[in-house]
Parts: structure tokens; sequence; C-alpha cells
């Protein structure tokens, strides 16, 4: 039980965005976490949360990820997430589990904050993700915002 809850925490809290202020155990576990990471594996942890995000319904139909792939990945992610917990913060772990029960959710919501750092900060997604601005019509934006001063 106490293994699929491990997984379970790690696998829903990775993809959160939104931080509440983290406890000192629970952020010194994050900073743990985040600076055992590797520019490689900080991808791979991107495309993980891709693949998860990939299986919406909603969105399944835009993605070409076969099982093989999520499989792969989850392989991968299941084995950096062993080695952080046991081999790089075992004791960022257990301080911050005994201090809040939460800790180590809210350590992998930092980790999650960084693997999508690594998607969010390149060129192609940058300009992705901007193309909207093309079609929203800035005076009527700004019409309201000047309504609010």
């Amino acid at each position: 039980m106490k293994k699929l809850m491990v997984s379970s925490l790690a696998a829903l809290s990775i993809g959160v965005g939104a931080l509440a202020p983290l406890a000192a155990n629970a952020q010194s576990l994050g900073t743990c976490l985040v600076d055992s990471l590797s520019g490689k594996e900080r991808k791979e942890l991107a495309k993980w949360i891709y693949f998860a995000m990939a299986a919406h319904p909603d969105i399944t139909a835009y993605a070409k990820v076969t099982e093989s792939d999520r499989l792969n990945t989850d392989k991968y992610i299941g084995s950096l997430i062993t080695r952080l917990l046991v081999e790089n913060c075992p004791a960022e772990l257990n301080a911050a589990q005994k201090a809040d029960p939460l800790a180590m959710k809210k350590a992998f919501e930092l980790v999650g904050q960084v693997a999508m750092q690594e998607l969010m900060t390149n060129g192609n997604v940058v300009s992705a993700i901007s193309g909207y601005v093309r079609h929203a019509d800035q005076k009527k934006i700004s019409s309201v915002m000047a309504d609010r001063q």
C-alpha cells in the first residue's frame, strides 16, 4: 500500500503548476530532488508530463504517443524517483515526512515546476504558446484594462 501511495503522490504532484508556500522540510526535500536532477532527467520528466497530459481523452487524438513510449517513460521515471528518494535525498525525505505527511507531494510539485520549465523555456514552445496573440483583439483588451484604472 505504501508503494502505491508513493507512486501515486509522485504522479499526482509532478504535474501541478501552482505551489503553496513550502514548509522548510518540504522545501529542503524539494531542493534536494531538483538539485539531484541532470538536464537530461529534467527533459525526461517533461516528456513524462507531456505523455500524461496527452492521455486526456480530449487531447489524445493530437498526440502520437504509443503504449511502448508510455511504458518506457514510466520505467525511466520510476527508476529516477527511486534513485532520488533512496540514494540522493533519503535524509531530507525522512525529515520531511516526520514534519508533514504531505511533504513529498509538496516537494514533487517543485520538481514538476522544474520539469515544466524545460518545456516552457524552449523557443519553439514560447512561439507556439504566444501564437494566440495574433488573433486577440488588443484594442478591446486595452480598453477594458484602461477602464479599470
